[in-house]
């Protein structure tokens, strides 16, 4: 049975320094439960002397959650926290009300250059969070869950799955995972609410689908995903419960378009307000609100 909705294929976007793959959000599906945005960073080889450099931003009524495959990233906040992600840890901010962060590359990685492979998705908050204080964790690879079934490697980012929890606080029924299959490997995954396969690297037959690398593909609601490696492969599975309509302008997600206006103007200063603190070792520079006219109201998703 093909259970499969639509395949993505990511556009390329420009992220301070080198260029991303962007999957979600995507015209014909904006969502998948509650992840309202995918972006494949690289895999991209930085020069010595080079970095990336993504300048202080804000952030309002979602999560970020940042994994990597390669490299490292120095992640800053108005928190005060300070903190190099590096492969295979998860890094779970909460905006809700608002944030101010910063991600560059340290400066041990920017001498050197290197590769620069990873994950960064949202997740939107329901309701009830919208306006809770923001907070930031860490968890290191070592604290997530990682066991196989039928030769297949599990690693659990989030949420619950096969009798095993992420230790990563989250706010609604969610799940992710990171599956290394060899060639031949299969797996019965059994979803609740929307879900979504996202094939790193290799080919992946999901239910009755062959998806090619760098691609994803969305499920419609069902029970169970039927994974087979066509080849050695890596994917990732996210979905989880949808959290209602959500509207998005740039970096700020929120549950009405009243809600981004009081977000849009609360930025238009830059940091240094009661919603948006600055960075306290990054501050000399920060990204603009972007012009009105790119998208006045907001997207619905």
């Amino acid at each position: 049975m093909n259970n499969i909705e639509l395949v993505i294929a990511p556009r390329e976007r420009d992220l301070g320094g080198f260029h991303v793959r962007r999957v979600l959000p995507y015209a014909a599906h904006r969502m998948v439960g509650p992840f309202i945005f995918f972006d494949h960073m690289g895999p991209a080889m930085l020069a010595p002397g080079t970095g990336m450099d993504v300048r202080p931003h804000p952030h309002t009524g979602l999560a970020t959650v940042t994994y990597l495959f390669e490299g490292i990233i120095r992640h800053k906040d108005s928190l005060g926290s300070d903190q190099n992600i590096i492969p295979g840890d998860i890094n779970w901010m909460t905006a809700g009300k608002g944030i101010v962060h910063s991600e560059r590359s340290p400066d041990e990685f920017r001498k050197s250059g290197g590769t620069v492979n990873g994950i960064q998705l949202w997740v939107a908050l329901p309701d009830e969070f919208e306006d809770t204080d923001p907070t930031f964790f860490h968890h290191p690879a070592s604290t997530l869950p990682e066991f196989s079934i039928n030769d297949v490697k599990i690693k659990l980012l989030l949420g619950k799955a096969f009798d095993r929890e992420s230790p990563v606080k989250i706010h609604s029924p969610l799940f992710y995972l990171d599956l290394k299959m060899p060639e031949g490997s299969s797996l019965k995954f059994p979803a609740h609410g929307e879900a979504a396969v996202y094939v790193v690297e290799g080919k992946v037959k999901v239910d009755d689908k062959e998806t090619e690398e760098c691609t994803m593909a969305v499920i419609k609601k069902c029970r169970q995903i039927n994974l087979e490696a066509l080849k050695e492969s890596r994917a990732l599975i996210i979905g989880g419960e949808p959290v209602g309509e959500r509207f998005i302008f740039w970096n700020f997600v929120a549950s009405s378009k009243a809600r981004l206006e009081e977000a849009k103007s609360a930025w238009k200063s830059g940091p240094g307000s009661e919603r948006f603190p600055k960075i306290p070792t990054d501050h000399g520079e920060y990204i603009p609100l972007p012009p009105e006219l790119s998208n006045p109201k907001g997207t619905p998703l």
